[in-house]
């Protein structure tokens, strides 16, 4: 603790020398609920000097002349506020300020936030969620999920309905780190694969790096997803009330204290989708459960924050969250993910250096007990905790930091001979990194170094994002980096359907390479190379085209193939992902149009053949609609189309007859009766039937008063009942289908 305190002071220190002119800084709240305003431009009214506002609501406008000014500030939808101010020399002002939602509608869009952000930051493979956008995607149920609006996003791939998982630009669901304000998610999806752990409505922003990200985030091959959560109302208690066909939700806030400096905000969502769905559908729905669907899930996530006058602010949250699948009779698989964690924001008065921090606990334990298996048990706990340090200058920011991440691993599987397979380890990773960003009239330039250090090694990870933008309307955009991981999934890339999905570390015993020499490194590594241009045909229509090359130089998975004691537990693998992504966007007041072309080819190769991983999606589309009429343009009305070409599977060359001699030496063959065994073709030489699906949904808002809303929507998945493989039993020749059409009726109350 004394080194970290040192270095806090060294940091005050050597900030403080560069403070030769003054700065503006502070956070801007929404006047109603005191929840920051993301991106919202802030300016001294008469000059050219000025600065948005980040994730947290915070803006710093550096090397200002003293004097006095007008501080004001914009956002579409808001009233302007200004300020005035009065700036000394070398002084740190610190500014809050309050905007109030405009009275005045506007009949078009004509500058959006995530469009500034696109002039002012890199951006290479990152798309921006806000609750907002959440909601132009169609519920199911009734309430919008991050789950469905991550389906859409150029380069993921979807792998169905029930079971299904997401894969992000070739890498695997745990080469993709999910973070909770800091907090390490293990299990971020449910098993029905409609919906996932977080609420909504407790949502405040959302960044999906599929690829190239900064030196900021390591410890994940493939993507980062980093979710943000709002800090509750601190002017007024509140909350929603949702109940739909197939679940419910409750979501309270409001202020702890009179002064407006704390606040709370609690949510807790449930689903009885098994028990609903048995009404909603007289025949099976899986040709193995009479039951209807055999899912089922509860959410609760807390939250707590203290708010300084200056915008320092500590938050402390937890959440459990827990999932259930049984099919009666042949399997149950459930698993629980809990957390407690805190972080905080500090803004020295006399450094302009922000300090960011957290500390977080967290678990996660599954377990499949199958008739004709023993039981599988599988969970990582451990802590993580980071510090980062933002230093503010006008044409640049530079941020750097270290994270310090301990766990611990509990598996336990069986191998195809019924031999217990098992791994308990303690594990340790430290990382640093700094990342500077310059802007100038034409150039971002964002170059950064991450530097992880693991059990089992040392990976020196540079990183390299540019912007060049040419006019107001086109920009070309590049990120590239090298990337590391210590942990590896039980869910083999050669599995078609396997929902448990345990998590280990890497193994210190590795098998050699094809030539019989050593692996240099036992950690799992990639290199990612992205380019691409952003286009700004019109004021409400966006064009982005990507092209991308991950090179997974080294990968970790379990031999699906051993048969015997003495073969190798892992093995190494290589792999390449490579594809193009297009975006549309047309947006207006009433008129939402998302559509995206994804063309992608993933390859992995085990030292004896190269293969399609079973995600290997050569061809996606989504095409999202939401439109908004009526008088009050209090109806909406959304619409998703979702194709995808078919993903690769092993086929069947013939059956006969296995004797497994149970007996040894002394079973006769001549008399024993074998078990049915499969003879296989060639790993993934099939292709799967295209998939393809259609989502509508209809809502009406009804206004009941001034702090009062009701919402009521009514919803179909898989409109047209298209039959969409889910699995095929080879045994009993039986094919099984993703879900049905699937109407659903929600409503919700906001207070």
């Amino acid at each position: 603790m004394q080194r970290i305190l040192n270095l806090i002071l060294f940091v005050f220190i050597i900030s403080s020398s560069y403070a030769q002119n003054s700065t503006i800084r502070g956070f801007v709240y929404d006047k109603s609920s005191g929840e920051p305003v993301m991106f919202c431009n802030v300016f001294l009214q008469g000059t050219t000097i000025g600065a948005p506002t980040d994730v947290n609501g915070m803006y710093n406008i550096a090397k200002v002349k003293s004097g006095s000014y007008l501080l004001t500030v914009t956002y579409l939808g808001y009233d302007t506020t200004q300020v005035e101010i009065n700036l000394k020399e070398n002084q740190i002002l610190t500014q809050n300020l309050e905007i109030s939602e405009s009275s005045i509608k506007l009949n078009e869009v004509k500058i959006s936030a995530e469009r500034e952000a696109m002039r002012t930051e890199v951006n290479v493979a990152s798309i921006k969620i806000t609750k907002k956008d959440l909601e132009m995607v169609p519920t199911i149920g009734g309430d919008p999920d991050l789950a469905q609006y991550i389906q859409i996003i150029p380069g993921v791939v979807f792998t169905g309905d029930q079971g299904g998982q997401l894969y992000i630009r070739g890498g695997s669901p745990i080469q993709n780190k999910v973070l909770l304000d800091g907090m390490i998610i293990y299990s971020p999806f449910h098993s029905i694969g409609l919906f996932s752990v977080f609420d909504t409505d407790i949502i405040r922003n959302t960044d999906v790096f599929t690829g190239g990200f900064n030196a900021e985030y390591g410890g994940r091959v493939s993507s980062i997803m980093d979710i943000k959560t709002k800090n509750g109302n601190k002017k007024s208690f509140g909350g929603k009330l949702t109940a739909n066909t197939f679940g419910s939700k409750l979501l309270l806030e409001g202020p702890l204290s009179k002064n407006q400096k704390s606040s709370f905000v609690f949510s807790g969502k449930t689903s009885y989708l098994d028990k609903s769905s048995e009404l909603f559908y007289k025949e099976p729905v899986l040709f193995f459960d009479d039951k209807g669907l055999p899912y089922s899930y509860t959410d609760l996530y807390g939250k707590f924050s203290l708010h300084g006058d200056n915008g320092s602010k500590l938050n402390l949250f937890g959440f459990n969250f827990q999932d259930m699948v049984d099919y009666e009779n042949i399997s149950k698989l459930s698993w629980k993910s809990t957390g407690i964690g805190s972080e905080f924001i500090l803004i020295p008065g006399g450094s302009p250096v922000l300090i960011e921090g957290n500390f977080a606990y967290s678990s996660y334990k599954i377990n499949l007990d199958e008739e004709a298996s023993p039981l599988r048990e599988s969970g990582i706990s451990g802590f993580n905790m980071g510090f980062d340090f933002t230093y503010f200058k006008p044409k640049s920011k530079i941020k750097y930091g270290f994270d310090v991440h301990g766990y611990a691993t509990d598996f336990l599987t069986y191998n195809s001979v019924n031999t217990p397979i098992t791994q308990n380890e303690n594990t340790s990773e430290f990382s640093a990194y700094v990342n500077y960003q310059y802007t100038s009239t034409r150039f971002i330039i964002e170059p950064g170094f991450r530097i992880q250090k693991y059990t089992l090694g040392l990976s020196p990870e540079p990183r390299l994002g540019i912007k060049y933008v040419i006019n107001d309307k086109l920009r070309f955009k590049l990120a590239s980096g090298f990337y590391s991981q210590n942990i590896l999934s039980t869910s083999s890339d050669r599995d078609v359907v396997n929902l448990f999905s345990g998590i280990i570390s890497s193994p210190e015993e590795i098998p050699t390479q094809a030539n019989g020499e050593d692996y240099s490194s036992k950690i799992q590594k990639a290199k990612h190379i992205i380019t691409g241009f952003e286009y700004d045909i019109s004021n409400m229509i966006d064009f982005q085209l990507e092209a991308y090359i991950k090179d997974f130089s080294q990968l970790t998975n379990i031999n699906r193939n051993m048969t015997s004691n003495n073969d190798e537990t892992f093995i190494i693998e290589t792999g390449i992902a490579k594809g193009i992504d297009a975006l549309v966007k047309y947006n207006t007041s009433k008129l939402y149009i998302w559509l995206v072309y994804s063309i992608g080819h993933v390859t992995r190769d085990d030292g004896v053949r190269e293969y399609s991983p079973h995600f290997d999606r050569r061809h996606n589309v989504n095409f999202v609609t939401s439109y908004k009429f009526g008088k009050s343009l209090d109806w909406k009305f959304d619409c998703r189309w979702n194709l995808g070409s078919g993903f690769p599977f092993t086929q069947t060359q013939g059956f006969y007859e296995n004797l497994t001699f149970s007996e040894g030496i002394n079973t006769d063959y001549t008399s024993t009766n074998g078990e049915l065994g499969i003879q296989y073709a060639e790993l993934n030489n099939g292709r799967l039937p295209y998939y393809h699906r259609l989502d509508l949904s209809l809502a009406k808002k009804i206004e009941i008063n001034r702090n009062s809303i009701l919402n009521i929507t009514a919803s179909v998945t898989n409109t047209y009942n298209r039959e969409n493989i889910f699995y095929f039993n080879r045994i009993k020749y039986e094919r099984v289908n993703q879900l049905p059409l699937m109407p659903s009726l929600g409503m919700s109350l906001t207070f």
